[in-house]
Order: C-alpha cells, then sequence, then structure tokens
C-alpha cells in the first residue's frame, strides 16, 4: 500500500511528479478523514508544498477530490467488468473474481474505495454526482451478477436481488475496512480468506448449524 513520506520532496520536483505527490496524499486524506473532514491545507501539509501551490495546480478542494475519484472510479469499474466477463470456466466464481479484482485494483491505495463511497460529500454538489454517477454504474453491474446467481438459486423475486445489491456494497465495504487495518494482507490473500468464508458460510447454512 502507498504511503507518502512527511514531506515529498521540496524545490525542483518536476510538476507530474508534484501532482502525483498530492493526488496520493489527497486520496488518502480523503479516503482516512472524508470530504468534508479534509481541508486544502491538511493536503498541502502533508506532501510539503503551499496551498497556493495545490490550488494552481487542481483549483478548489472539490476540483481536488474530483481529481482524485475519477481514477478511482475508473479503474474500480475496468476491474469489475473484467472478473464478471472472465471465462467462468475453471476460475473461482464470479463473486470471487470481483472481490479479487477489487482488492487488486485497491492495493495501491486502499482508502481510494472510501473517496468513492463518502458520506460527507455536500448534497447536489458536483462531487456528490460524480461520486453518484460511479457507486450507480458499480451497482448497476452488482445487481446483473446478484439477479444471475438468483435466478440460478431458483429466486424470481426482485426484491430479493435489490436486498442482495445491497448487502453485497456493505459487504465489500467491510472488507475493505478490515483490509485497511492489516496492511500485511495482501489482494491474494484476501481473495483466499474470503474463499474460506464464503465456503464456511455455505456449509453454516447447509447444515443449519446455528452455533455461534
Amino acid at each position: 500500500m502507498t504511503t507518502l513520506p512527511s514531506r515529498a520532496g521540496t524545490k525542483g520536483v518536476p510538476r507530474a511528479a508534484r501532482e502525483r505527490q498530492i493526488l496520493a496524499a489527497a486520496t488518502e486524506q480523503f479516503g482516512r478523514h472524508g470530504y468534508e473532514a479534509t481541508t486544502v491545507a491538511a493536503v498541502a501539509a502533508r506532501v510539503g508544498v503551499t496551498k497556493p501551490l495545490l490550488h494552481h495546480y487542481f483549483g478548489s478542494k472539490q476540483d481536488l477530490y474530483l481529481a482524485c475519484l475519477n481514477p478511482v472510479g475508473d479503474r474500480l469499474l475496468d476491474a469489475i467488468r473484467a472478473a464478471m466477463t472472465e471465462p467462468a470456466s475453471g476460475t473461482p466464481p464470479t463473486p470471487l473474481r470481483v472481490l479479487h479484482a477489487l482488492f487488486l485494483a485497491l492495493d495501491p491505495q486502499r482508502e481510494a474505495w472510501f473517496v468513492l463511497y463518502d458520506t460527507s460529500l455536500p448534497p447536489h454538489s458536483d462531487a456528490a454526482r460524480r461520486a453518484a454517477h460511479y457507486r450507480g454504474a458499480i451497482d448497476d453491474l452488482a445487481a446483473t451478477g446478484t439477479a444471475d446467481l438468483l435466478h440460478a438459486a431458483g429466486s424470481g423475486d426482485p426484491l430479493d436481488a435489490d436486498a442482495l445489491k445491497y448487502a453485497w456494497r456493505g459487504l465489500c465495504t467491510a472488507l475493505v475496512h478490515w483490509w485497511v487495518n492489516h496492511p500485511d494482507q495482501s489482494p491474494e490473500a484476501m481473495a483466499q480468506r474470503c474463499a474460506r468464508l464464503f465456503a464456511a458460510s455455505r456449509t453454516a447454512l447447509a447444515t443449519g448449524n446455528d452455533s455461534t
């Protein structure tokens, strides 16, 4: 997982490199603290630049957030789509492929998930609308996947698919939250852990085991 030194460079840093430093620091700040609690001053201090320089590169706080959000949203959507279209023969089930793809996409900076799923975005702002666009696109993919799973299980109730879609989002968020707190766990280790948890859940449900 990407971590920054307390001051990532001073004078003489090429603009492209400086912008990458700022985006990495801003993604970390937005992901850990949320949009509302993150300040441009905190991001600038994290990188070791002035607020005027940061504003010169990225504009307002909202512009900076969008510069962090867009690559995260695109990366996650691409990862999910690729996992869902991967031939199923000889591969793990679709939910496990999607989770593994998410872990791989987020591994460079795991807090990025919470940039997308930020509950503190100003209502009706460009930031909220853009985040909602990405969340909606991910939900649409989840709806397709959960509907296929329920159809295979013999459930034709559309509300089942809707409920499972929301449960899936919550599961992904909970797993990423746990993962952020366990930085030693690789994407592969997380995928294997999920496979074990899914298998244990299937066993418990199949046997009616209600032990705690």
